[in-house]
């Protein structure tokens, strides 16, 4: 038995291969990454006269001899979730779904499975965690099912694979890639080669039968799904739960698409009768904004196609230590420091000795450059107490000249703007020309941040 097996060491971000443990990954260069995993070695074997035949019959195809028909994609009743997916399932897609346990992955997908089964689609749900009557009661408060909804409680590939082809449903969901295993691999459930196999298995399963197959995978405690690397490159689409599961609210990103944009956003609202989707995300994130205080701004942001409004605040304060604290929440905290130093040489703020506090309210994270004008303005309201009407939104990128610069799709801001009431927009004054008059809403351009602080100063 021993001969039949070896010993290998696998990275835990990008499944490379090694016979002995190294504290480095030369593929990833990450540390302390490899496990230990044993293997079955297999003879090497021509295989069977079919299969010699199939392989002689493998022949390529010139470019301009390919036809191409548009596969009608399934929507599933949830336009959130249909935005992200890029306008819906494609036919023999692999999406994997992750998130933080208790996050509203698998409820999601049972609402999905509910919807696809009453547009009369066969859907197979496979749960490796959960009995069939702890699906059961989930079920009974998202509503009721019909018969084109099946349930399978197992593990074992192999049987899966075998249920599959036997049923052909039209969309699979694999609750979780974790839990799975092959009987040919000896390694345990969610390690790195039992996942990757996994994957491939059902990879081949979606393109070979084009079943749409949804995956939900663990994430380890820095946000990345569990297991290799590879993993996500295996797949079609990458989906991320995001937001604190005490909260209310649930972001749904996609970070990886071959179908649709990788930058789009779904935003959802947890309820007793399951995940509803919120149809004016800008909307949700602006309510219970306070009404004539200093340090805060609304700033917009845009995910994808969808420009979104959030609530810049910030608080300014003396510091009682040697080294004033820093802190931002919501937003990158090294570009925050970046912008307070800009605005301590090029507009002569003293800021090296105050605590300063940033935070993006609703818990929404961005990145985007294009809130850099709004946590400014935030922070000289605040330090210089002046008080920015509610009326007023801005957006744009700054340097670390104090120019502030151009972003993307300014029209499609100062339209939502526009949209949630806001009568002025202070936006780069390189927009001028993508920008419309739109009446009702004062446009101010600006050149430099001391320009738009010399405007909130004046209003």
């Amino acid at each position: 038995m021993l001969k039949n097996k070896k010993t290998v060491y696998f990275c835990q971000e990008c499944g490379y291969e090694s016979s002995k443990w190294m504290g480095q990954c030369p593929g990833c260069k990450a540390w302390n990454t490899f496990v230990e995993e044993t293997v079955s070695v297999k003879k090497s074997s021509s295989g069977s006269m079919k299969q010699q035949a199939d392989r002689r019959a493998a022949e390529p195809m010139r470019l301009k001899d390919i036809s191409l028909s548009r596969d009608e994609r399934t929507l599933t009743k949830i336009a959130e979730f249909d935005r992200v997916l890029g306008g819906g399932i494609v036919p023999g897609s692999l999406v994997l779904v992750g998130g933080d346990p208790g996050i509203g992955k698998s409820t999601l997908l049972l609402q999905a499975c509910r919807n696809l089964a009453l547009e009369e689609k066969n859907v197979l749900y496979i749960s490796g965690e959960e009995s069939m009557r702890q699906i059961k009661l989930r079920a009974d408060r998202i509503g009721e099912f019909n018969d084109k909804l099946q349930i399978l409680c197992e593990t074992n590939l192999e049987t899966i694979r075998e249920v599959i082809e036997r049923k052909k449903p039209d969309i699979v969901v694999i609750d979780s890639i974790q839990t799975m295993f092959h009987e040919e691999i000896n390694s345990a459930p969610g390690s790195v080669s039992q996942v990757r196999e996994s994957t491939n298995v059902l990879m081949q399963i979606a393109k070979g039968q084009g079943i749409s197959i949804f995956i939900v995978g663990h994430v380890t405690k820095e946000g990345n799904v569990a297991g290799p690397r590879v993993l996500e490159h295996m797949v079609d689409t990458v989906l991320y739960f995001e937001g604190d599961r005490h909260a209310s609210y649930r972001i749904l990103r996609a970070v990886k698409n071959r179908f649709g944009s990788t930058n789009e956003i779904g935003v959802f609202e947890m309820r007793n009768t399951g995940l509803e989707e919120v149809k004016n995300p800008s909307e949700f994130m602006l309510n219970g904004k306070p009404t004539g205080t200093s340090g805060s701004i609304v700033a917009c942001s845009m995910e994808g196609t969808r420009p979104i409004l959030v609530e810049i605040q910030a608080l300014v304060c003396q510091s009682n230590f040697g080294i004033p604290r820093r802190t931002a929440v919501g937003t990158d905290f090294n570009r925050v420091n970046l912008l307070m130093a800009v605005l301590e040489k090029k507009v002569g703020i003293h800021l090296a000795s105050c605590d300063a506090y940033v935070n993006i309210a609703g818990g929404m994270k961005m990145t985007e450059p294009a809130i850099d004008l709004g946590i400014s303005l935030a922070v000289v309201s605040s330090c210089k107490d002046i008080v920015i009407p509610d009326s007023v939104m801005a957006f744009g990128e700054v340097g670390l000249s104090g120019e502030v610069r151009a972003v993307s799709m300014a029209a499609q801001r100062v339209a939502e703007a526009k949209k949630l009431g806001f009568d002025t927009v202070i936006l780069p004054e390189v927009c001028r020309s993508s920008v419309k008059e739109i009446s009702g809403v004062r446009l101010v351009y600006v050149s430099w941040i001391q320009d738009a602080i010399k405007f909130i100063r004046q209003i």
